[in-house]
């Protein structure tokens, strides 16, 4: 149809016409959505027996469909050198808002302020996009305004990698002031910048006002104990964050000290992990972060060491945990995967890893210390933050499978005699 004609009166029926061709950035949408959008966009006065349907719908997606939903979902066009003119293309692209795109990695671009102002105009209505990356461009401090005000207005994204960038003071305080009015934003990466101690400043101001984000990394920012302080006072108020790293920032075990406290001090932290593996620290903090995990045993602290510690203190604390419930779990004639499962009160084989740590902590039937807990969660977590059980001999097994492999366990290190899957179970014997 020309741009001129007229169009004809809705009422009329019109033959089938074939669609006509896409223009060349349209090449960015993904059809996974389509369907699904068309069902969850049912008007709210239809029954409750229409909302039932579409959640038996949502409920046909098998774990391995849903991870091909979301593949089929993500565009990647990272290190492309894309510019302002590939920024401007994708702007205009995304301000139609028709896309299905969930993720959107644009990652090494050569963007700079120029282009983060043309974003700040497309996340402002667009509330598609789930997941940003604008990582490892060129963004500074002018790039930093236009990019807090597009979170204060945007209602979509939920995680938001902007690390390796150029922000400072200016530019961390504009985008600060954004997060104090954004309700949606999960998770947030800003290490490799220059947050410096103002930027924390107002990170902390943000902390104390702030109930939706949940992971933090400013990494690598120059915060030193001053900022530390204000980061702290935040973190007394704040009743969602979870995961806040600090890794390689000048801080020492005074500030260190400081964010523990911070903890204690509120009863309604969430917080599970607190990354500042760079600061060394004495037994006196170990005692103090003990008190602090009595209260709230789903946190861990990752601390680079313990001055004066001795070889032989540092051996105790890294006995393999697994072999400790192996030993348990044959003792009273039960699995390991039943062990596991007693902790959950539902019984179920998969949870949250803070709610993992918080079982294992408490729980006394084979005593552990937070060291060994780590070392369990990394074997059996997975990239979305739940502890899977039946990763139980998962790794081990797998790697057997392969021409030369080994023949034990990579987790309890016993020797495995059968390894047998199904699409319900997994099964491992050990010899």
């Amino acid at each position: 149809m020309d741009n001129d004609e007229p169009l004809e009166p809705e009422t009329k029926d019109e033959p089938e016409t074939e669609p006509a061709a896409q223009n060349s950035d349209e090449t960015f949408y993904c059809e996974a959505e389509a369907s699904v959008a068309v069902e969850k966009e049912k008007p709210g006065g239809e029954s409750s027996e229409t909302d039932l349907e579409i959640e038996d719908t949502e409920k046909l997606f098998t774990t391995g469909q849903r991870e091909l939903y979301l593949e089929a979902c993500k565009l990647n066009i990272s290190n492309n050198d894309l510019g302002l003119k590939g920024a401007s293309t994708i702007s205009e692209f995304l301000q139609r808002n028709t896309s299905s795109l969930l993720n959107l990695q644009l990652s090494g671009n050569n963007f700079k302020d120029e282009a983060a102002e043309l974003f700040c105009q497309a996340f402002s209505a667009n509330y598609r996009i789930k997941t940003l990356d604008l990582s490892h461009n060129e963004f500074s401090d002018k790039g930093g305004e236009h990019l807090g005000q597009m979170l204060a207005l945007n209602i979509g994204l939920q995680s938001l990698d902007l690390s390796w960038n150029h922000f400072h003071t200016r530019g961390a305080v504009a985008l600060c002031n954004g997060l104090r009015a954004n309700v949606t934003l999960q998770k947030l990466d800003l290490s490799m910048n220059g947050f410096g101690n103002e930027g924390a400043t107002a990170l902390g101001e943000v902390l104390r006002l702030n109930n939706s984000l949940v992971y933090i990394d400013v990494s690598s920012n120059d915060i030193s104990n001053e900022g530390v302080i204000k980061i702290s006072k935040g973190l007394e108020f704040n009743e969602s964050l979870k995961v806040l790293k600090l890794f390689l920032n000048p801080v020492s075990m005074d500030g260190a000290t400081l964010l523990i406290l911070s903890i204690k001090r509120n009863p309604k932290s969430k917080m599970e992990e607190i990354d500042i593996s760079n600061v060394l620290v004495s037994e006196q903090f170990v005692k103090i972060l003990d008190g602090v995990c009595a209260i709230h045993p789903q946190l861990d602290v990752t601390y680079k060491a313990v001055q004066g510690f001795s070889a032989k203190k540092e051996l105790l604390l890294w006995t393999n945990p697994m072999k400790l419930i192996q030993s348990y779990a044959d003792q009273h004639q039960i699995t390991v995967i039943d062990f596991f499962k007693s902790l959950n009160p539902n019984g179920r084989m998969m949870m949250s890893v803070g709610d993992f740590r918080k079982a294992m902590i408490q729980q006394d039937k084979v005593p552990m210390n937070p060291y060994q807990v780590r070392e369990l969660i990394k074997k059996l977590a997975e990239k979305t933050g739940m502890v899977n059980f039946s990763c139980w001999c998962l790794g081990g097994a797998l790697r057997i499978m392969k021409p030369g492999g080994i023949k034990n366990c990579g987790l309890c290190y016993g020797s495995i005699k059968t390894a047998k899957f199904s699409p319900d179970a997994f099964n491992v014997s050990l010899a």
